[in-house]
C-alpha cells in the first residue's frame, strides 16, 4: 500500500512547544492550582512519616514508655485519614484535566480540519490523523495531567525530605544530594536518545493506523482481486518495525531506570555504613539513623518517578508535534472579507487563470471563460484534462495560482466562503451520505429547514416517491456512508440536499455515470427541473447527458479546444463529434 510521507520532527526537547501545548491548561488554571496545592501537602506528608518513625523510635521504643503514645496515634491516625482525603481529590482533580484536555485539543483539531483547504487532504493520509486524534491526543492528556501529579509531588517530597535531612544531621544528608547532579547528567545523556525512538513508535503507529483504514475501506476490493497475502505481507512489516523502534525505546528506558535505583542504593549503602558509626559513637540517635535510611530509600523515589515523568514527556513530544503541527496548521484559503449580506447571482469569468498543485506540473495556463447568470455549461474531455480543477477553483477549494476569478463582477477572493459555499449545490460522482435519516441528510444543504422544505426539494429531484416506499419514510436510517440505499437513491438525496439551500450556481460531478439507465433518466428529468435559472457547471461522463447543455467547452490539457452548443459542435466535425460518435457506437455494440 502506498504511503504518503508524513512530515519529519528532529527537534531535541522543546520547551517551546510545550508552553504552546500548555496554553490548553488555561481553562483549568483553578482545578491546577487547587491540584498543586493538594499535592504539596501529599508530599509534605508523606516527607513527615519518616520523621514520625524517628520521634517514636527515640521516644517510646528506646525509652521503654508510652507515655504521650495515645497522642501520638491520634495524631499518626489524623494525618493518615488527611492524606486519604488528598488522594480522593488529587485523583478527581488530575481525571478532570486529563479528560478535560483531550476533549478540547480534538474540539480545536477538530475544528481546524474543518477549516483546511483541499490541499492538506491532498498531502495528508486519513490514518495519520486519525492517529492524531485519538492516540496521540489520549498520550498527550495522560502525560500532561498526571505528570504534574507525579512532578509536583516529586519536588514537594523531595524538597520536604531534604528539610528533614538537613535538620537532622547535615553531613550525612551530603551523601544523598551528592547523587543528585549525577542524575541529572545521565537522565540529560538518556533523553535524547529515548526520544528519537519514541519518535519512531509514533510515526509509525501512524503509518499503522492508515494501514488499517486503508484496508478497511479498500477491503472488498481486496477480495475481489485476492490481495490479502501481499496486503497483510505489508501489514507485517510495518507493525514489526514499529515493534524494533518500541524494544529499543524500552531498551533505553530499562537501562535508564535501573541506573536511577543503583544510586540510591549506593546512597543507603552509604547512609547504612556512615551513620551505623555515628549511632555507634552516639553521635546520632538510632531513630535518626532509621529516619535517614527510609529518607534514602523514600528520596529516590520521587527521583525515579521524576525520571520517568521526564521519560514520558519526551515520548509525548512525539505526540504532541504532531498534534501541535495539526492545530498549528494555515488553511491555505482563507476569508478576506466578513460581508455575510453580499448576494450571489452566477455571472461567473475566469481572467487568464492558471493553476498547479503543489506536486504537478500546470493543470491549466492563461484559462479564460465568460458564464452568464443561468447558463448550463457543459465540460467533456478526457481524464486529467482539467474539468475536475475547473470547478474546485469555481468553489474556491484551491485558488488560482495566476490570474483571477471574478463572480459577478468582483474578484471571489472578496467574497466571504460561507456565502460563497452557501450560494453552491454540489453533486458528487459517488455521493457520500452520513449517518442519520434521510431527513437528516437532505438537511444537511440548510440546517435550519423545515420537514415541508426537506419534502418539496424531495420531489423537485424526483426522490419522493422512492422516500416515501422505505421502511420509515424520511425517518429511514440511511447506514454507514449511505450503504442500505442504492447508488441511485443516494444521488437523489444528494441531490436534494444540494437544492434545498436554492443555489445561484450548481456543479454536477459525473452525476450519473455511476447508474443504470432508469436510474439515470429520472436523475436527469432532476437535473432539468433543479438548473432551472441557475449557473451550472456539468462534468459529462455520458455525453447524452448535456445535449441541452447552453455550451458544451471540450477541454484538453487545460485548453479549451471547442466550444458551442451540441449541435453546433457536431457540425463542426471535430473532436467533439468524434467522441459523440465514439459513444453511439459503443451504445449500438452495447445494445447487439
Amino acid at each position: 500500500m502506498a504511503q504518503i510521507k508524513e512530515k519529519e520532527y528532529k527537534t531535541n526537547f522543546d520547551l517551546n512547544l510545550w508552553k504552546r501545548y500548555l496554553s490548553f491548561l488555561k481553562p483549568y488554571k483553578k482545578s491546577l492550582i487547587m491540584l498543586i496545592i493538594i499535592m504539596v501537602f501529599v508530599g509534605a506528608i508523606d516527607a513527615t512519616f519518616p520523621y514520625l518513625s524517628k520521634y517514636a523510635i527515640d521516644n517510646f521504643v528506646v525509652k521503654g514508655t508510652y507515655e504521650n503514645f495515645y497522642k501520638f496515634i491520634m495524631f499518626y491516625a489524623f494525618l493518615i485519614v488527611f492524606q486519604t482525603v488528598n488522594v480522593y481529590y488529587l485523583i478527581a482533580i488530575a481525571g478532570k484535566i486529563d479528560m478535560g484536555l483531550c476533549h478540547d485539543i480534538r474540539k480545536s483539531a477538530f475544528e481546524r480540519l474543518q477549516s483546511l483547504s483541499f490541499s492538506f487532504f491532498d498531502t495528508t493520509q486519513t490514518g495519520y490523523l486519525m492517529a492524531r486524534l485519538t492516540s496521540d491526543v489520549s498520550k498527550l492528556g495522560d502525560t500532561l495531567a498526571w505528570g504534574i501529579v507525579d512532578m509536583v509531588w516529586g519536588f514537594s517530597i523531595m524538597s520536604f525530605i531534604l528539610f528533614y535531612l538537613l535538620s537532622l544531621n547535615a553531613r550525612l544528608a551530603l551523601y544523598i544530594i551528592l547523587a543528585i547532579p549525577v542524575l541529572f547528567v545521565i537522565s540529560i545523556y538518556f533523553q535524547k536518545r529515548i526520544l528519537s525512538q519514541y519518535r519512531k513508535v509514533r510515526k509509525l503507529n501512524s503509518q499503522i493506523t492508515g494501514s488499517f483504514n486503508e484496508g478497511i475501506m479498500g477491503a472488498k476490493t481486496t477480495k475481489v482481486l485476492s490481495t490479502e497475502d501481499m496486503h497483510i505481507g505489508e501489514f507485517k512489516n510495518e507493525t514489526g518495525e514499529m515493534k524494533k523502534a518500541a524494544i529499543r525505546a524500552a531498551v533505553l528506558s530499562s537501562i535508564y531506570m535501573p541506573i536511577v535505583i543503583s544510586l540510591g542504593s549506593i546512597s543507603t549503602a552509604f547512609i547504612l555504613v556512615m551513620g551505623g558509626k555515628q549511632v555507634y559513637l552516639n553521635m546520632i540517635s538510632y531513630g535518626t539513623l532509621v529516619a535517614f535510611i527510609s529518607y534514602s530509600i523514600q528520596f529516590f523515589e520521587p527521583v525515579r518517578e521524576l525520571a520517568r515523568v521526564m521519560a514520558e514527556l519526551i515520548s509525548a513530544q512525539a505526540a504532541a508535534e504532531r498534534v501541535i503541527d495539526l492545530i498549528e496548521t494555515k488553511p491555505e484559503i482563507i476569508d478576506y472579507s466578513d460581508d455575510d449580506s453580499l448576494k450571489i447571482n452566477g455571472d461567473v469569468v475566469f481572467e487568464n487563470v492558471s493553476f498547479k498543485y503543489k506536486e504537478g506540473e500546470k493543470v491549466l495556463e492563461n484559462f479564460n471563460l465568460n458564464v452568464k447568470k443561468g447558463q448550463s455549461i457543459a465540460l467533456v474531455g478526457e481524464t486529467g484534462s482539467g474539468k475536475s480543477t475547473i470547478v474546485n477553483l469555481v468553489c474556491r477549494f484551491y485558488e488560482p495560482t495566476e490570474g483571477t476569478i471574478y463572480i459577478d463582477g468582483v474578484d471571489y477572493r472578496k467574497i466571504p466562503l460561507k456565502v460563497l459555499h452557501s450560494s453552491l449545490g454540489y453533486v458528487l460522482q459517488t455521493p457520500h451520505l452520513f449517518s442519520g435519516t434521510v431527513a437528516d441528510n437532505i438537511r444537511y444543504g440548510k440546517l435550519d429547514a423545515t420537514m415541508e422544505e426537506i419534502i418539496e426539494a424531495a420531489k423537485l429531484v424526483n426522490a419522493h416517491e422512492f422516500i416515501m416506499g422505505l421502511e420509515k419514510g424520511y425517518d429511514t436510517e440511511v447506514g454507514e456512508g449511505g450503504s442500505k440505499l442504492s447508488i441511485g437513491q443516494r444521488q437523489l438525496i444528494s441531490l436534494a440536499r444540494a437544492v434545498i439551500s436554492n443555489p445561484s450556481i450548481f456543479i454536477l460531478d459525473e452525476a450519473t455515470s455511476s447508474v443504470d439507465a432508469h436510474t439515470e433518466h429520472m436523475i436527469q428529468d432532476a437535473i432539468n427541473n433543479v438548473l432551472k435559472g441557475r449557473t451550472s457547471f456539468i462534468i459529462a461522463h455520458r455525453l447524452s447527458t448535456i445535449v441541452s447543455a447552453d455550451r458544451i467547452l471540450v477541454i484538453d490539457d487545460g485548453k479549451i479546444l471547442e466550444e458551442g452548443s451540441h449541435k453546433e459542435l457536431l457540425r463542426k466535425k471535430g473532436h467533439y463529434y468524434s467522441l459523440y460518435k465514439n459513444m453511439l457506437m459503443s451504445d449500438i455494440h452495447l445494445i447487439s
